[in-house]
């Protein structure tokens, strides 16, 4: 393929770990950075080679792979994916989901569904729209904006990756590195593998770095980044994902039959 691989990420915080160096690490490389429902859209439309992209979307896309043992998920509160709620989950009617989001956007319906047993009505809030005027019960934030929000006319604050932990006992996934069908990343996933690592060795200096834009406290990024957040899409997250999966499937959020087929290796992640 012609260089050079375009890369899509998001330019959150909980993506700077697997992208530390990789302007260095994979010169050949173009890095485009985007909100990860915008990164899903540019992958199918052909305008990029590899993306962080919401789990969901692979799954719907059903033609991509993905590298291995990289993800972006968590094992109980996750605090960058919060839903703000005026209501207890049983009362909520109507709900606004970040228009950023997607699989996000499917865990919250799959909480109201099938572990509240709700069936709201389903609207989006714009990227740039303000939670607190939102006309909903409930607000969906993500990334950076859930962190920084504090909506205290909402008298709840549901962190979604607790919920799903409290409720399965799993881990859960929010993101992956997808690669387009017939794409050769020509190393490039030498150099995204490369990238976590170093990553990982340095939460400590991207915390420091990142915390006066995010107007967050620098400790408070760096445990979020040691220890809120995984970084690795191994059994157990693999089981997590395959349990959101089905649940999607249920709704209809996502087709059956899918795989979860890795770049040169394959493995199963089919709807129960």
């Amino acid at each position: 393929m012609a260089y050079p691989v375009r890369i899509g990420a998001v330019n959150y915080l909980n993506t700077k770990p697997l992208i530390c160096d990789l302007e260095q690490l994979a010169p050949q490389a173009e890095l485009v950075l985007d909100v990860p429902s915008r990164l899903a859209d540019l992958l199918a439309e052909g305008q990029l080679d590899v993306a962080l992209i919401p789990v969901l979307s692979y799954f719907q896309a059903g033609c991509y792979s993905v590298v291995p043992n990289i993800a972006i998920a968590s094992r109980g509160p996750v605090l960058s994916v919060t839903l703000f709620s005026r209501t207890p989950w049983t009362a909520i009617r109507r709900v606004a989901l970040d228009a950023g989001s997607r699989t996000s956007a499917a865990l919250t319906q799959i909480l109201l569904g099938k572990r509240y047993g709700v069936a709201a009505e389903v609207t989006s809030l714009p990227l740039d729209g303000q939670a607190e005027d939102a006309d909903a019960d409930a607000v969906l934030l993500i990334g950076d904006r859930a962190m920084r929000a504090c909506l205290p006319g909402f008298q709840y604050a549901f962190d979604l990756g607790q919920e799903w932990f409290d409720w399965t006992g799993l881990p859960f996934v929010y993101a992956v590195w997808a690669v387009r069908e017939g794409v050769d990343l020509g190393g490039v996933d030498q150099a995204l593998q490369q990238a976590k690592a170093r990553g990982l060795d340095r939460t400590g200096a991207i915390a420091y770095a990142e915390a006066p834009r995010l107007g967050l406290d620098a400790g408070f990024c760096r445990r979020y980044l040691s220890t809120i957040l995984h970084f690795d899409l191994g059994p157990h997250e693999q089981a997590g994902l395959r349990r959101f999966y089905a649940w999607a499937c249920e709704l209809g959020l996502a087709p059956r039959g899918v795989s979860l087929e890795y770049y040169h290796r394959t493995y199963l992640a089919q709807s129960r």
